[in-house]
């Protein structure tokens, strides 16, 4: 036999055997991507705070489920009840803690009469902007301090959602001094609503779904919500003329998701991992869609629907300014695990408008140069 026919023989030889491991370990590949898709599926349950495909809150549940399901492969699903459809809004939390639902989305201050110190993880009366609230959170020592605070509840927290800058309310009326609030009933949970307590105006603790009928039947003088794109969809414009700028009570208010702790710590380490991936993903999507979308509903509430648009005067903003600060160092004073966190609080924030000083404020002021 000639060299020639020889190496013919040996390469054909070796095509095939290439030819059948190659098949062989394709064979093997789609075994395992069928047993990956095999596997157990975790079934949970979400509850929310919000009312059913509500814009930017409500989808924002929604689609956190969907990001947990699609970066698992399909190993978790979450089926999401709006508030009411499982639970009551304002009984998120204690669903979850005691494993009714393995997992909610809602709003830290919510629970204030639980976990006083839970307020401090929306949003502070004149405190940190999203991007501050979020590097506190993450890089400032905020989370630990969460957990902290969530760990006697069997929870385990994640910030899942932030919308930026709110705007001041919805009134029925003008303000034109603080005297304004005296005896103003007005929906504003969480630490805004002590700073309004402490001028004299009446606090409302209500979920989403009932402010507006609230409004409209003159149950609450005043609300605020969010912002333009979540109060356009309301309609909130149907039951008040005076909308009021800026959010002095909520500049960065960060949405919760809420765990079950013993359903969490049940789920694989990779599964952990993809869960808090997908809550830090929620978390910056939902500031990207307030920001891009509130300009746009800003103008359609001045233009269409003839909203009369209103900064707070500045002496008010003054007033509500040092209310705040006497009314967060009540609140510390009152609750040692709320003292632990102010002082978390203090301590960065001195740090963060230090830089912000030199960063961003000094580049929107340059901005606005002729």
């Amino acid at each position: 036999m000639s060299k020639i026919k020889t190496w013919s023989k040996l390469a054909l030889l070796g095509l095939t055997t290439a030819t059948l491991v190659a098949c062989g370990g394709s064979d093997k590949a789609e075994e395992t991507a069928k047993a990956e898709t095999k596997a157990e599926v975790i079934n949970w349950k979400m509850v929310t705070t919000w009312p059913k495909n509500f814009p930017g809150l409500g989808t924002g549940a929604e689609n956190l489920a969907k990001s947990i399901n699609e970066m698992s492969n399909g190993r978790i699903n979450i089926k999401v009840y709006s508030a009411g459809e499982l639970v009551p809004a304002l009984e998120v939390f204690d669903a979850v803690s005691r494993g009714t639902a393995q997992m909610g989305h809602g709003a830290a201050y919510y629970w204030k009469g639980k976990a006083p110190a839970a307020q401090f993880f929306t949003a502070v009366p004149f405190g940190f902007t999203a991007q501050e609230i979020n590097s506190w959170i993450h890089h400032g020592g905020g989370l630990a301090l969460w957990e902290e605070i969530y760990e006697p509840f069997n929870l385990i927290p994640m910030a899942a959602g932030n919308t930026g800058v709110q705007m001041g309310g919805w009134f029925n009326k003008e303000i034109n001094s603080l005297e304004d609030f005296q005896g103003l009933k007005m929906r504003i949970p969480g630490l805004g609503g002590e700073v309004l307590k402490k001028v004299g105006g009446i606090p409302v603790n209500l979920p989403g779904g009932e402010i507006f009928t609230s409004l409209q039947t003159g149950a609450i003088d005043a609300t605020e919500f969010v912002g333009p794109y979540n109060d356009l969809a309301f309609g909130l414009y149907k039951a008040a003329k005076y909308y009021y700028y800026p959010g002095w009570h909520e500049p960065g208010s960060t949405m919760e998701a809420i765990f079950n702790k013993e359903a969490f710590e049940a789920l694989p380490k990779d599964l952990q991992l993809i869960v808090r991936a997908a809550a830090r993903q929620a978390n910056a999507e939902m500031l990207d869609e307030f920001t891009a979308l509130n300009n746009s509903a800003l103008q359609t509430l001045v233009n269409d629907h003839n909203v009369s648009l209103k900064p707070f005067p500045e002496d008010v903003l003054s007033a509500l300014k040092k209310a705040s600060a006497e009314t967060l160092e009540e609140v510390a004073a009152a609750d040692p695990m709320s003292q632990k966190v102010y002082d978390s609080f203090k301590d960065f924030g001195s740090k963060v408008r230090a830089w912000h000083e030199v960063s961003e404020r000094a580049y929107i002021n340059a901005r606005e140069i002729d």
